[in-house]
């Protein structure tokens, strides 16, 4: 009767249909130019750093600026990013899967007064808010995770050294001077939510110590199955241990010989914090691509074991990094990803380039068993 009262048709369960649940339909979203001409571009091209042009086959044309946009923003920034939309775009923009914002025009006249107006805006420091670069031969964006900032089991923090490492990259950002684009990331523990594993360059957090326990209440905050069962490794098993002062309590024991840092037993009990000044740190990582281009795709390989956490600037991770990239574009040939170099120099000659200390355990190429059953790439090897 409810819903009769209130005007539901149930023969016609759509009509007058109103809610918010979901989001709109995506096309809600496409600047006039680009809803016109979806699916009839004939290319497109970059004009200069950070600016690109797509052409269709009626004529029209879409200018995109790219800028560099934070991974964490804040409420004032987002208004501020809108603002700008609205002042030059009719609202529109976009923002691509590395955290850049594009702002799309769809005449030459209007980019010039859109890219002062970004580059006007700065931070009270005197940097900019708003970076015009990020395209073609250079360093995009570097995508990373929580950090310190809104995770449980961090080795390192996200925002810190991205924001350090974009410092000393950010010529990069804004010109195209690299043999090929140079893909940074950073994920702050090895379960990875970043995309380090196929990364040209790849900041890692590590954790080197298992997790300590907190025997007196670890009984009283979890519960115990639950955290040996969140072990992938096996590494957790109960066990009876004597307090200080004499009493026993049901607790657990770790197999440090079987852990593997992963912070999974962290999630489910919050007496075996793995956080250690000491024992957490940096891996660089390099050498990873997904695209198909020239070679198949290929995963980061570590290249530094381990980096300590030098907070607010991380300097030695800082320094790594911008070595090897200066040795990749003095080394490398045009259209040659950091990967791509590496194998064709030879590792042990890389390091040497890249003033990296070498030894053959750094060296894991995934080649057994994956070499014989992934094909995932066009370039098959029969």
């Amino acid at each position: 009767m409810a819903f009769v009262s209130s005007g539901y048709n149930p023969d016609k369960p759509m009509e007058n249909r109103i809610t918010d649940i979901g989001p709109k339909h995506y096309e809600a979203f496409y600047p006039p130019v680009i809803k016109k001409n979806k699916g009839k571009w004939l290319y497109h091209e970059i004009i200069e750093p950070g600016v690109l042009v797509h052409k269709a086959e009626s004529g029209d044309e879409c200018y995109s600026v790219r800028v560099g946009g934070a991974r964490l923003m804040s409420v004032s920034h987002i208004r501020e990013i809108c603002e700008i939309a609205d002042k030059h775009c009719d609202g529109y923009l976009r923002f691509t899967t590395r955290n850049n914002i594009e702002f799309m025009v769809d005449s030459k006249d209007k980019v010039e007064p859109l890219k002062q107006d970004l580059l006007s805006r700065k931070q009270q420091g005197g940097c900019y808010k708003f970076p015009v670069g990020g395209t073609g031969a250079g360093v995009t964006n570097i995508i990373h995770t929580q950090g310190w900032i809104h995770c449980h089991t961090p080795a390192t923090d996200a925002s810190g050294p991205v924001k350090a490492t974009m410092d000393v990259l950010f010529d990069d950002f804004t010109n195209m001077r690299l043999p090929a684009q140079l893909r940074v990331s950073l994920a702050c523990c090895l379960n990875m939510c970043g995309a380090v594993h196929c990364s040209d360059i790849a900041i890692l957090g590590y954790h080197r110590k298992p997790p300590m326990l907190d025997h007196e209440y670890l009984d009283k905050m979890c519960e115990i199955p639950l955290a040996i069962a969140a072990c992938p490794t096996a590494a957790i098993k109960p066990a009876k241990v004597e307090l200080p002062n004499g009493e026993t309590v049901k607790s657990v024991a770790v197999n440090n010989d079987r852990c593997m840092f992963c912070g999974n037993c962290y999630t489910m009990c919050p007496s075996m914090p793995l956080a250690d000044t000491e024992g957490d740190g940096i891996v660089i990582m390099a050498g990873g691509k997904v695209s198909n281009r020239i070679s198949a795709p290929k995963f980061s390989k570590v290249v530094v074991a381990f980096l300590p956490n030098e907070a607010p600037r991380w300097p030695s991770t800082t320094s790594c990094i911008k070595n090897i990239v200066e040795a990749y574009a003095k080394g490398a040939n045009k259209y040659e990803r950091l990967g791509e170099w590496a194998e064709r120099i030879g590792w042990e000659r890389f390091f040497e380039k890249c003033e990296l200390e070498f030894t053959h355990h750094l060296i894991d190429d995934f080649r057994d068993p994956a070499y014989n059953t992934w094909r995932q790439t066009s370039q098959f090897k029969f």
